[in-house]
């Protein structure tokens, strides 16, 4: 399941990974999210937590996750990832060039790094 990350500024959207994530996660949670703050932002933040709490993606919600990058691929300013799972650091690693606005990983423990630099600098609309 992904759940949102409240309390974060106008213009980043916080997903956390719970248990499994499925393709429907995505469609119910993540997609609407990002949606909505696209209405009201040119490009967006993203803090994505994927903590000991995560427990995979499965073929699904590996694809959703792809797609929603793939559907915004300029509405991204800044994207954190929090994980210390090494397939997902690896996967981050191999993919973060590909997207428009900047990636960066952090290790679960930098959970507050990453929330601070993921807001670092907001510009408001």
């Amino acid at each position: 399941m992904i759940e949102l990350i409240d309390g974060l500024p106008d213009g980043v959207v916080g997903l956390i990974a719970v248990g499994q994530v499925e393709s429907a996660d995505y469609e119910a949670v993540a997609a609407p999210a990002v949606k909505k703050a696209l209405e009201h932002h040119q490009r967006i933040r993203v803090l994505h937590v994927l903590d000991d709490r995560f427990g995979g993606y499965t073929a699904g919600g590996a694809l959703q996750d792809a797609i929603l990058g793939l559907a915004h691929p300029r509405s991204f300013d800044r994207i954190a990832v929090v994980s210390d799972e090494d397939s997902i650091r690896r996967l981050v690693t191999l993919a973060g060039w590909s997207i428009p606005g900047e990636v960066k990983l952090f290790p679960n423990e930098e959970l507050e790094q990453a929330t601070a630099w993921a807001v670092e600098d907001l510009e408001t609309p």
